[in-house]
Order: structure tokens, then C-alpha cells, then sequence
């Protein structure tokens, strides 16, 4: 297609981590279905994992190449060196496609990467942030970093109350709030979200009006974001298939496992698995892994937990073979599968905003094991706002041991609660489906974008 049949050209740019290529190749999908060309910028360690039909996807330098942050091991080593390199690789990028005739129109970066809006705006073309997190968590996260905040948050039994949040507590903040110094690099990162916000053409959230109507006002009075989530391929979503061959996303870090698992879970009643995942980052303690696995085992549920390799050598001794009758242990999967699985009954998350938005739109009731960052508010949200969880409460040395692990698992599949939280996940499952369906809330903010990209692309091309 030429340049001249497309309404604009997108250049997307994720952070080379699953939970943040998922959304923004997401994002790249609905845009190619409105009309735009749309090519993912992202590492050389990474391009090679990612193919969706249409979605070019071109490579650009975090500076370790061979093996991206398992190259570099220190968190601020890795993003100093990701600026440097990764700003004068996709300045050259922009160049080669204005050569080439498919001149850049938009950079939408991640919120992680704020340099990409200086390298747009090194080129006179717009530039906007992608933010990955909830609204709520960005609105703490800005709060912080205009100074309206203090960190560390020190509550006692006080709660901390702002703008269209509920009363937050010491447990339902983000670690680094807390303790600032635990994670110093990271913190760091995402306050660095924030820097240049002011000179940005549009803001995005990977969330919905309907889920955080009051956030989004608390939001939008620091920047004006637009809300165009939930960035999930549309076949999970029931819409049929507006996006050609949308059923997943079209992107890998890990060989995922499929037939052996479907067949397993059809074997099963509907709503009897409890489905168990923490993640591609979240390391948990021997100690933790084996809390969960016996309360698992007592529960005397069916079971699928993804393990990575990498933790298979926590699982206590035995445990396995023990369990072999209810449980399936594998080293990843596809979550949407599974998820969407008429034999899911919960699942049992850390609260990573990507696992959250995927289980609310599927319709999933949850067990909250949040583990630091912005899984404790995720989670708060969960159990007391959305009312579609439980959260399990942790003792006095920091672990959830295996009778809460077995509290947790019966009320949400068996207790009085059951039936509500049910009740409730359905109704969000509704709502997700509704504000990305066409004409629905999220659904017209990105026509909003399309339309404004469009009549710029038309007085920049219209001849003098």
C-alpha cells in the first residue's frame, strides 16, 4: 500500500519486557484496522519474537543486542544505555522512512521511554506516551513527581486519600512509595515517565472510563490522557473478528505450551480449575512456593500453575507426583487461552495490570498474591472497588501461607461470596467488551486520534 492510501503513519515503541509489548502491539493492530500504517520500533533481542500480519516490525539498539537486559543485569546500566542508543537508532529509523516515502507521522512510545518524544520532536512529528499502568497508579506516580506527594508515605493506621482514589493504606501502596529505597533505579524510571509530559500531542492509558470513572477525572486534571483499553486481541473479547486474525498478540518472549494443556483442561467441569500465575518477572521464595503448593493440594481442586523453569527447583519435594490426579504443572502458556476457558473457576495472580485488565475482560473472579510495585493497589482495587477478588493476607514475616491460600480458594469457588463475585465479573466482562466495541468509549477515543493524525497528515502533504 502506499504512503497515499493510508490515513497516517504510526511508529509504536514499546518497553522489550511481554507485559509491555503485548499492549502497545495491541494498540499497533487497532490502528492498522482504522486505516493507519503502524510499525513496531522495538530491541534486536526482541524483533524476532513478534509477528503480526501487516505490523511491520523494525529494530532499534538498547546497546546489548544479543540478549537485552539479561546482557546488561543492572536496572540503570540498561536504561541509560536504552537512551543513548535507542535514541540515535530510531532518530535514524524516522530518517530511513521519510526516505523511503512512509514519512512518521506519530511516535507512541512507552511511558518507560520519555526520550522517544524528544527524538519526534527532533523531527516535527507528534509525539505520545503510552502509559501501562492503571489510572490510579499513574495518578499517584504523577502526584509524586509534581511534588504533591512525599516519599517516603509513612500512614501508620492513617489512610492516604487523594483525588478519585479510595482511602489507600499502607498495604495498598506501591512498595517504592514506602520504601524508596528498595528499588532506587525503578523508581526512578517511573517518575522519569512524567519529565517532558507537557510537550506531548496525545497521552494514552491501557484502561477504560467504565473501570476508573473517578481516576480518570483525578487524571485528567495533572494531563489529558485518553483511555482506549482494554488492549486485548478482540476474538477474547466476543466481537467476533473486527481485526482480522486478532487471536493473541502476537508476540512471544517464551515458547508457549498448547495442545497438552487444552486437552488436559477439557477433561474438566466448567469452573473447577483454579489457574495459577505470577508473571514473567515475580520470583517467588522457596518458602512462599511451598505454601501455595500445599494449600493448593488441601483445597483438593483441580490446578493448572505455570512455574517457570527457572522456580521449577522450589516446588517442594514430592509435590508433584502427590498432586499428579488434580493438578497440571507447565513452564508457560497462553494466558488468554486459558483464561477464556469454560473450566477456569479463578485465578490465583501477583495483580501485574496486564494479568488484571485480562482476567476483568475474561470474566474471571481472582485470588490477589500481589508482590511490590503497583500489584497492591491493583489489588486493593480487585477485592473493595471492582469486587471481583479476594486479596490473601500475609503474616507478620511477609508470607501468605497455605491456610489463607485455602480460605482465599474457597470463598472465591465455593463461599457466600462466590455468587457476587461471580456476578460482578461478569458484569465488567460486559463492560470491557462494550467501550471497545465500535462506538463504544475506548473504540471513539482512538478514532479521536485517527481523525486528528489524519487531517494534520493532509495539511502536511497538501502542496503549497
Amino acid at each position: 500500500m502506499k504512503e497515499t492510501e493510508y490515513k497516517a503513519h504510526v511508529l509504536v515503541v514499546p518497553y522489550p519486557s511481554q507485559g509491555h509489548i503485548n499492549p502497545l502491539l495491541q494498540f499497533a493492530k487497532r490502528l492498522l484496522s482504522k486505516g493507519v500504517k503502524a510499525t513496531l520500533a522495538t530491541t534486536h533481542y526482541t524483533v524476532k519474537s513478534i509477528y503480526v500480519p501487516n505490523v511491520a516490525v523494525e529494530p532499534i539498539s538498547d546497546g546489548f543486542d544479543e540478549t537485552g537486559f539479561a546482557q546488561a543485569k543492572d536496572v540503570a546500566l540498561y536504561l541509560n544505555s536504552f537512551k543513548v542508543n535507542g535514541s540515535a537508532t530510531l532518530s535514524r529509523l524516522v530518517r530511513a522512512f521519510e526516505e523511503s516515502g512512509f514519512r512518521v507521522n506519530c511516535i507512541v512510545y512507552d511511558s518507560f521511554l520519555p526520550w522517544a518524544l524528544d527524538v519526534a520532536k527532533e523531527h516535527g512529528v507528534y509525539g505520545a506516551p503510552f502509559f501501562t499502568n492503571s489510572a490510579a497508579v499513574c495518578s499517584i506516580f504523577c502526584r509524586l513527581h509534581h511534588g504533591l506527594l512525599r516519599c517516603p508515605v509513612e500512614l501508620g493506621d492513617q489512610a492516604l486519600c487523594l483525588p478519585g482514589l479510595p482511602p489507600l493504606y499502607g498495604s495498598d501502596l506501591p512498595t517504592f512509595l514506602r520504601v524508596p529505597d528498595s528499588y532506587p533505579a525503578y523508581l526512578a524510571m517511573k517518575l522519569n515517565q512524567f519529565r517532558n509530559l507537557e510537550m506531548a500531542d496525545w497521552v494514552f492509558a491501557n484502561t477504560f472510563q467504565d473501570l476508573e470513572s473517578k481516576e480518570t477525572g483525578g487524571v485528567h486534571e495533572l494531563w489529558p490522557a485518553k483511555f482506549i483499553g482494554p488492549m486485548i486481541p478482540s476474538a477474547y473479547l466476543g466481537l467476533g473478528d473486527p481485526i482480522e486474525g486478532d487471536k493473541g498478540y502476537g508476540a512471544s518472549l517464551w515458547k508457549p505450551l498448547g495442545e497438552e494443556c487444552v486437552k488436559w483442561l477439557e477433561t474438566k467441569q466448567p469452573q473447577s480449575v483454579v489457574y495459577i500465575s505470577f508473571g514473567s518477572m515475580v520470583s517467588l521464595t522457596v518458602k512462599q512456593m511451598e505454601q501455595i503448593a500445599w494449600g493448593l493440594k488441601e483445597t483438593n481442586l483441580n490446578f493448572f500453575w505455570v512455574v517457570r523453569e527457572s522456580e521449577m527447583c522450589k516446588l517442594p519435594t514430592g509435590f508433584i507426583d502427590s498432586t499428579k490426579d488434580k493438578g497440571m504443572i507447565v513452564t508457560w502458556c497462553n494466558q488468554l487461552e486459558l483464561l477464556a476457558h469454560q473450566a477456569l473457576g479463578c485465578f490465583v495472580t501477583h495483580c501485574g495490570w496486564n494479568s488484571t485488565l485480562e482476567a476483568l475482560s475474561l470474566g474471571v473472579p481472582m485470588v490477589c498474591v500481589p508482590q511490590w510495585t503497583d500489584q497492591l493497589p491493583n489489588a486493593k482495587y480487585i477485592e473493595d472497588v471492582w469486587m471481583v477478588g479476594v486479596r490473601a493476607k500475609e503474616d507478620e514475616k511477609g508470607l501468605v501461607v497455605k491456610e489463607e491460600i485455602v480460605r482465599c480458594l474457597k470463598e472465591v469457588m465455593e463461599g457466600k461470596k462466590s455468587q457476587q463475585i461471580k456476578k460482578n465479573a461478569k458484569i465488567w466482562k460486559q463492560k470491557a467488551r462494550e467501550t471497545v466495541a465500535e462506538g463504544g468509549e475506548s473504540d471513539n477515543q482512538i478514532n479521536d486520534f485517527v481523525e486528528g493524525l489524519q487531517c494534520a497528515n493532509k495539511i502536511r502533504t497538501t502542496p503549497k
